[in-house]
């Protein structure tokens, strides 16, 4: 039976696992990517909603975006929230839907997004350490308080290092298939 520590920090860690699988698919890569756009939040209503709770984005070619608004009258906040991201695009309404095209990426650009990517990775690497530190504390404060035995502490500690090195890896995994989509011309 698995250690309630152990199995929380898992949670944890599949969690941070999870946000970095999403913060890739924001990052550009040659061709057009429906998750360029979930970063963009658009003033619709009175308040701040994702872009894909306003419209649906789809990728018809792949150099090309394409957001139909649910809301014909949030078509303007919706090109105005794309201009607003960093992503620097052009977007162009019809009046009905807005054209996203995507240019080629520089050779520049590609580094700055590799660069990024490993940014990011790196952030997520260090929240799973902090994971791994705050469980072994735990069981480390529980042997101390005479709750876990001194030797089921340290098959614990192992086992929260064992699954910390596989998270970690799962980041590089990513991080190497992100860098390559990047890097391909």
């Amino acid at each position: 039976m698995a250690n309630p520590l152990l199995t929380e920090a898992r949670s944890k860690m599949e969690k941070s696992l999870e946000n970095f699988h999403t913060e890739l698919a924001g990052i550009r890569t040659g061709r057009a990517s429906v998750g360029l756009l979930d970063s963009i939040e658009v003033d619709a209503y009175g308040q701040m909603m994702p872009l894909n709770q306003v419209g649906t984005v789809s990728a018809p070619e792949a150099r090309m975006l394409m957001v139909t608004p649910w809301d014909k009258g949030q078509i303007g906040a919706i090109e105005k929230a794309i201009i607003a991201s960093p992503l620097n695009l052009t977007p162009s309404n019809d009046g009905n839907i807005i054209r996203i095209p995507l240019p080629d990426l520089t050779e520049e650009r590609r580094k700055e997004l590799v660069k990024l990517t490993h940014k990011l990775a790196e952030d997520n690497r260090v929240s799973i350490r902090n994971i791994r530190r705050h469980a072994v504390d735990e069981a480390k404060k529980a042997q101390k308080d005479g709750d876990l035995p001194e030797d089921e502490a340290h098959r614990l500690t192992a086992d929260v290092q064992k699954v910390t090195d596989e998270f970690v890896k799962k980041i590089d995994d990513f991080l190497k298939v992100k860098e390559a989509e990047i890097m391909e011309v």
